[in-house]
């Protein structure tokens, strides 16, 4: 008997036909200026067009991932690539925003509704006001995010012996990645030393183990097979995408836990165990998040990730290449952008062109972001064959 559809088995990107990433742009993380949002995004739009050598007009629809700017954000920068009747849907979804975009641009054409769509992240800090959500804030400057990392931080340093130098080594190795990439907001190498004796934040947490918010945009260009063979595009640097897991939270679950689940299923989906990936692309907002994380994608045991860190293990030719853009602490977290620009760095890294951040042998990659602890959205990518 056939099951039922309120019965059978929900789908995966797996089930369904295969997708591959065809272009990749970005416009430069940076601190907050009077760059309209437009610029921005045409940008990076523009450079995933040329990356991919696709038109304007081959792409059928358009998910935009934003936090920050408010309505109708896609008319205003793509009705200067033309009027093309293309299908324009924003999302938001906290830092998850650009991680959620691209993944309904992956479903879009897996799914056979569309052979091109585009996944972009766009956004402009927001300057002020109150929350538009009605909720109040109830605790102001007195709860910021930082002092609730400061003590996930002290919390590991006790269950796990981690010490101060162990956590500030993540920050040391991601701003030594971002000083390579061209397009981060910090591109400056800092000393464990630097790194320790700036003012703390919150706890032990300085200003270079947190995230800068800044400004940008990213861009990536979603294709079907049969879109790659008609449009003639280049088979050898197009990059699979393997799995795209989203899922929110349970009462009980911490963002920790939130992103085992969610990855655990990812690299289930996509056929690869956590010791099969070579690049990992990470929610590194605070330094402490690094290591809670690379213990819940698998990439080492609990309580290992602090020495593993010190040790280089996760450094740029290591056992596992973390943030190899720099992460969120040195490419910079301009919200909207975060999870498609992470799709950007694995493209680069599985296609063998990163330069000098390139991890040798690189073919499967894991971008993850989480948004406000609330939904974590997990995509693995494999090297073309």
């Amino acid at each position: 008997m056939t099951a039922s559809p309120m019965t059978a088995s929900p789908k995966t990107l797996a089930d369904l036909r295969p997708v591959y990433v065809a272009g990749i742009g970005l416009h430069p993380y940076q601190r907050p200026s009077d760059t309209p949002y437009v610029r921005l995004g045409l940008t990076a739009v523009r450079a995933a067009l040329s990356d991919a050598g696709l038109r304007w007009t081959d792409v059928e629809s358009a998910w935009t991932g934003t936090t920050s700017l408010g309505m109708a954000v896609s008319r205003g920068m793509l009705r200067h690539l033309g009027a093309t009747g293309i299908r324009m849907t924003q999302v938001e979804n906290a830092s998850a925003s650009g991680s959620s975009a691209f993944r309904q641009a992956c479903l879009k054409v897996a799914c056979g509704l569309a052979e091109v769509s585009l996944a972009l992240g766009v956004d402009k800090p927001l300057r002020g006001g109150p929350a538009r959500t009605g909720v109040p804030d109830l605790v102001g400057r007195h709860g910021i995010p930082a002092a609730h990392f400061a003590l996930l931080a002290d919390a590991y340093a006790r269950e796990h012996g981690a010490t101060r130098e162990q956590v500030a080594a993540v920050a040391v190795k991601n701003h030594r990645n971002g000083a390579r990439n061209p397009f981060a907001q910090r591109r400056r190498e800092r000393s464990l030393r630097e790194v320790l004796d700036e003012p703390p934040i919150a706890g032990t947490l300085t200003r270079l183990q947190c995230c800068p918010i800044g400004e940008g945009a990213a861009a990536a260009l979603v294709v079907s097979g049969d879109a790659v063979e008609r449009l003639g595009l280049d088979a050898s640097r197009c990059v699979r995408v393997a799995a795209s897991v989203q899922r929110s939270e349970r009462l009980d679950d911490t963002d920790a836990e939130l992103t085992r689940v969610t990855a655990a299923e990812a690299l289930d989906q996509a056929g690869i165990a956590p010791a099969g990936l070579d690049v990992v692309e990470l929610h590194d907002a605070f330094a402490i998040e690094e290591l809670e994380y690379a213990e819940a994608l698998g990439l080492c045991g609990k309580g290992e990730a602090a020495a593993l860190a010190a040790a280089g293990a996760f450094d740029i030719g290591g056992r596992c290449a973390v943030s190899p853009s720099g992460g969120l602490l040195a490419m910079g977290h301009p919200i909207g952008p975060t999870g498609v620009g992470q799709i950007a760095e694995i493209t680069r890294q599985l296609r063998g062109e990163a330069g000098d951040r390139q991890h040798p042998g690189a073919a499967a990659g894991l971008a993850h972001m989480v948004g406000l602890g609330a939904v974590c959205a997990v995509h693995v990518l494999r090297r073309p064959v």
